[in-house]
């Protein structure tokens, strides 16, 4: 019997560029992605007192156009879209019938007939599936990520460094509102969104244009430390902001009301999936919940680690490691409601040993304003 041939990773348009700085290339979510350039702990810092280029371009894009787009928004996520005005974006949840998550998107409302949701790279296949087969609607989908590279530039010096490629008033561009314009001459979508914790840019454009909007972007921002970073910085950044990550803090075995994300779930806008489910859950009570922890010592609670008190098992880690710029060990978990309160001390099982930590509030770093 023949050995099945290894599946090929899919490429953004800046592979090679990414190889040719020496990144450090990982598998994720089969996508072949930098993972670091200079070091994790440099391009932390890059991001939170400069600024970070990242290529994102591995994230999906799904369009919902026509007449009744809104209608279909509003079943298959928990968020209420009716509130967006044109060029505007909401954080979401894309949801099951059982009132958790098939994903969680950014929705931007370019138009009334015309909605463009940014989703997780391994999902986006999935996601367009579930969206269409919810389709009772005159509305038409359309996956449409390869039409679509993706730059995020995030940082307190992002403004400056991207207001020198673009004519458009970035300073107007309001937090989680769009602007479309052209940037170092091309056409393109710019979002006043982020996952870093940080004001910042992500910039969406024809792939062709990728190398050449890439290296004029860094080579601008070289003399003032603005560099590329990776996806582990990423994911340091985003866990010091308390952001959640679709399959640590929230899957399909996860609600809303249990990630804290209660803020994007508004079950009064009328009908969509899995709401009766979670207005069971909210009028009965939570059994469980998202918390935040520090390590009291200097070991690291990683992801998967057991959580407990007094030596009995209460949940697991969903995302765990050093804070760079809080200069700490810090943590997410679920834990029983009735063992979430702040500064309850548990323990973090490492290696079979208890390692002492503390609930504390989130998010962990807030950005000067």
């Amino acid at each position: 019997m023949s050995t099945p041939a290894p599946t090929q990773l899919r490429k953004t348009a800046l592979n090679a560029a990414h190889r040719s700085l020496g990144a450090k290339m990982v598998n994720f979510g089969g996508w072949d992605m930098p993972l670091e350039y200079s070091g994790i702990l440099s391009e932390h810092d890059a991001v939170r007192t400069r600024a970070g280029i990242f290529d994102v371009s591995h994230m999906g894009e799904i369009e919902i156009l026509g007449a009744q787009s809104l209608d279909l928004v509003q079943h298959v996520t928990c968020n209420d879209a009716r509130h967006l005005a044109d060029r505007q974006i909401q954080y979401s949840g894309l949801m099951t019938p059982e009132g958790t998550f098939v994903d969680d998107l950014l929705v931007h409302r370019i138009s009334p007939t015309h909605y463009f949701l940014c989703v997780n790279a391994s999902n986006q296949d999935g996601d367009f599936d579930h969206i269409a087969s919810h389709n009772s609607f005159d509305a038409r989908v359309q996956n449409n990520g390869d039409d679509y590279s993706l730059l995020a530039i995030q940082g307190p010096k992002a403004e400056e460094l991207l207001q020198r490629f673009t004519d458009i008033a970035l300073s107007g561009i309001r937090y989680y509102h769009l602007a479309f314009g052209k940037v170092d001459g091309v056409s393109a979508m710019i979002a006043r969104t982020g996952y870093t914790g940080e004001d910042g840019f992500e910039i969406y454009f024809d792939p062709e244009y990728s190398e050449q909007i890439w290296t004029n972007l860094l080579s601008a921002g070289a003399p003032e430390g603005i560099i590329p970073c990776g996806l582990g910085a990423r994911n340091t950044l985003r866990l010091e902001a308390g952001m959640c990550l679709y399959g640590h803090e929230i899957d399909e075995t996860t609600t809303p009301w249990e990630a804290g994300l209660g803020w994007i779930c508004k079950v009064d806008k009328g009908d969509f999936l899995g709401r009766e489910i979670l207005v069971k859950q909210k009028a009965e009570g939570l059994a469980r919940k998202l918390v935040g922890f520090e390590m009291l010592d200097k070991r690291i609670g990683r992801d998967g680690y057991p959580v407990a008190i007094a030596g009995a098992e209460i949940g697991r880690v969903t995302s765990g490691g050093p804070a760079p710029f809080l200069k700490k060990n810090i943590g997410m978990a679920y834990v029983p409601l009735n063992q979430s309160a702040l500064d309850t001390e548990i323990e973090i099982i490492i290696r079979e040993t208890p390692v002492p930590a503390r609930i504390v509030a989130m998010p962990f770093y807030k950005r000067p304003k």
